[in-house]
């Protein structure tokens, strides 16, 4: 690389996020961590790659397929960076493949847990498999020839199927496509183990079960051999807003249209013919070059299934979020909050009092009014419960539900009728923006008359169940700039979305980047005075070009920038001239890093915010966020020490990023002590 070329100064989006699955990868192979996390980490890593297959990879195709040359920020066209993807995927795919067969499978058989193939299965184990063919899985299944008479059918998204080549009449040659149940278990327990913890689990993979028993559906047919496949398919949805008259019918039709998005890659069983594949790319229009062999099991996000096992010894030990101890339930949560903001770092403390703090503003009397926005609530949401609650208690209750939330949107869909029908006033986004802002403002009348607006702002959804599995800052506080700002944000997104300017809150796309861009600007200015500058940001992705190259002029003007990026970095740090006062830390551990703060030293004047938003475009220009200030001094200093000294002193599950945009474990001198920022939180006593 050399810094004299401007293209070259950003490292290309979609590689930096194949670095991060990457460092989800070397979870599943660290073998300190519990056997079934591992298994856990191989699972997720396959979700995710389905994932960027469905959006980001999609995106690329269609830049390719309609004649895009221009290339990115990083220089990179798109056809190169496609070609590059899939260069890095197959090496990735080998490797994750590698580590299942390599490493976790046999380390599951040393305690018990056998996922057998069906070659290494025993007389009486396929017995018990046949049996369960017989019984439960045959009745399930379609085989769909394809001939003149039959056309190739519709292979849904992420669907695993069989691909069965056969030989009829006179040796004519013959295919079928074969779907399997995506509703049964893929992974059959061949015993059942449930009054012996020591008994030996065994298990067999549901597609091997229908392929060893394939000839059943094709009868009088001579069986040349059935062969997993698997689509993935273009899964980002284009919703025309200015053209919907109801948003949420608009979205509805879009889930629909989802499922007949192209097809961006095809997986395939290392052994399938030639001729079997040509079949496949054929008629799901696709390239040698979206063809993917895999020598192993296709879709290991099954994995999933062991990860639910009753074997608590080879999985993280468990542990109880704290509650506050001056949040207990001998004291109103409105009275604590107006002693003092209250903040609160999930999941090492609890959820519940964010509940708590909807559930008691739904049943409290001198409530009059809650205002809430809703990206990811998931599954029996008791937020919910609590806002219908509200409603039938008398309270005004307002809700923004993001429809356009990606892969929750028929969740959300749901949530909006079940609010609709309580007769809460309901807003289903805002034209042109998801709405990803994450605020809650209860107004209240006190005992003396006087109205009290109690605000919680988040780096996190409303959503219990990732509470638990990621790590998230909220904040209650009855600041009244924070109060009005809430208010009139709140009364943007009900009206019409005209306000240029707020009190304490930085707002996309309002606000939030102007302000961003002036407070490190700010920064240099302090530091070309005293010497001290120091930024410590905290984000899930940095990938904005014009943030970063503020942070490069930071950087040459001598700055310490100290970056925390779970995900995706587009900065190259280190760099000569340029970025050598920068130091970029990636930890993926135990939970999933979510919380996003800014830290400033501004002289020892120090400022922090927290919120909703990456340095992303999308973040800054094309949603709506909300980062709030934290002005308490001792929660400042709560937040500076525990959680950004302490993930930049992480030495077990940081890694740092290197100029080329790859990464290495964090180095520990010899007898240096091991700090685990996430463990090390676990420990923490009352805060």
């Amino acid at each position: 690389m050399q810094a004299g070329h401007p293209q070259s100064l950003l490292i290309n989006r979609e590689l930096s996020w194949l670095e991060f699955n990457r460092r989800v990868l070397q979870e599943a192979q660290d073998p300190t961590n519990p056997l079934l996390e591992r298994a856990k980490f191989l699972a997720i890593f396959a979700t995710n790659l389905d994932e960027f297959f469905m959006i980001r990879v999609a995106g690329l195709r269609e830049q390719v397929m309609a004649g895009v040359t221009q290339p990115g920020p990083e220089g990179i066209p798109p056809a190169q960076t496609l070609a590059l993807v899939n260069e890095r995927v197959r090496s990735l795919q080998a490797e994750h493949l590698r580590t299942w067969r390599d490493e976790i499978r046999p380390a599951l058989a040393q305690h018990g847990i056998c996922v057998l193939d069906w070659h290494e299965l025993s007389d009486e184990q396929r017995a018990v498999a046949t049996k369960y063919f017989h019984r439960t899985v045959f009745p399930t299944l379609t085989p769909l020839a394809v001939d003149p008479a039959h056309p190739f059918p519709h292979i849904s998204n992420l669907s695993l199927s069989l691909a069965v080549v056969m030989r009829g009449a006179y040796g004519r040659p013959c295919f079928a496509r074969v779907k399997v149940p995506p509703l049964l278990p893929r992974l059959f327990l061949l015993n059942e183990c449930a009054e012996d913890e020591n008994c030996e689990r065994c298990f067999v993979w549901l597609d091997q079960i229908i392929a060893a028993n394939i000839s059943t559906l094709f009868p009088d047919m001579e069986i040349i051999g059935a062969y997993a496949f698997r689509v993935t398919r273009d899964a980002d949805i284009e919703i025309q807003e200015d053209e919907a008259s109801d948003l949420r019918s608009t979205v509805e039709r879009s889930i629909k249209d989802r499922r007949f998005g192209n097809v961006v890659r095809l997986e395939i069983a290392h052994d399938m013919p030639d001729e079997a594949c040509a079949i496949l790319t054929e008629n799901l229009r696709l390239s040698n070059d979206e063809v993917f062999r895999l020598a192993g099991p296709l879709d290991l996000s099954s994995l999933w299934e062991l990860h639910r096992l009753p074997l608590p010894e080879l999985k993280d030990p468990p542990f109880s979020p704290l509650i506050p101890s001056d949040l207990n339930d001998s004291q109103n949560i409105f009275a604590r909050i107006r002693q003092g903001d209250v903040l609160l770092h999930h999941p090492y403390d609890s959820f519940a009092p964010v509940v708590d703090f909807v559930r008691t503003a739904a049943r409290d009397p001198n409530v009059l009014a809650i205002k809430q926005t809703l990206y990811r609530v998931g599954q029996n949401s008791p937020i919910v419960e609590a806002l219908v609650e509200a409603v039938m208690n008398g309270k005004q209750v307002a809700v923004l539900v993001e429809l356009k939330a990606r892969f929750d949107e028929e969740n959300n869909i749901q949530w909006t009728r079940k609010l609709e029908e309580a007769g809460v006033h309901l807003v289903y986004g805002l034209p042109g923006y998801k709405v990803h802002a994450k605020i809650c403002l209860v107004v209240r009348r006190e005992q003396d008359g006087e109205i009290c607006r109690y605000v919680h702002l988040s780096t996190g959804n409303y959503n219990v169940s990732t509470a638990r599995v990621y790590t998230d800052l909220g904040l209650f506080t009855c600041n009244e700039q924070i109060g009005q700002d809430a208010t009139e944000l709140f009364n943007n997104l009900t009206g019409f979305f005209r306000q240029k300017s707020y009190r304490r809150l930085l707002v996309a796309p309002v606000t939030l980047r102007k302000r961003m861009t002036e407070l490190i600007e700010r920064e240099i200015e302090q530091h070309l005075r005293h010497g001290n500058g120091h930024l410590i940001f905290k984000m899930n992705q940095l990938v904005d070009p014009a943030m970063i190259h503020l942070l490069y002029r930071a950087s040459q003007m001598g700055v310490k920038v100290d970056l925390l990026v779970r995900g995706m970095c587009s900065l190259r740090p280190g760099v000569p001239n340029l970025s050598e006062n920068i130091r970029v830390v990636s930890i993926v551990g135990r939970f999933l890093e979510h919380s996003r703060v800014y830290y400033f030293y501004n002289n020892g004047d120090e400022e922090i915010y927290s919120g909703s938003a990456d340095l992303m475009e999308r973040n800054l220009d094309r949603r709506v966020e909300t980062i709030y200030p934290i002005l308490d001094p001792s929660l400042k200093r709560r937040i500076k020490v525990e959680v950004l000294d302490l993930g930049l002193c992480d030495n077990v599950k940081a890694r740092i990023m290197q100029p080329d945009g790859s990464y290495v474990f964090a180095s520990r001198g010899q007898g240096e002590q091991e700090v685990n920022s996430q463990l090390k939180l676990l420990g923490i006593g009352s805060r």
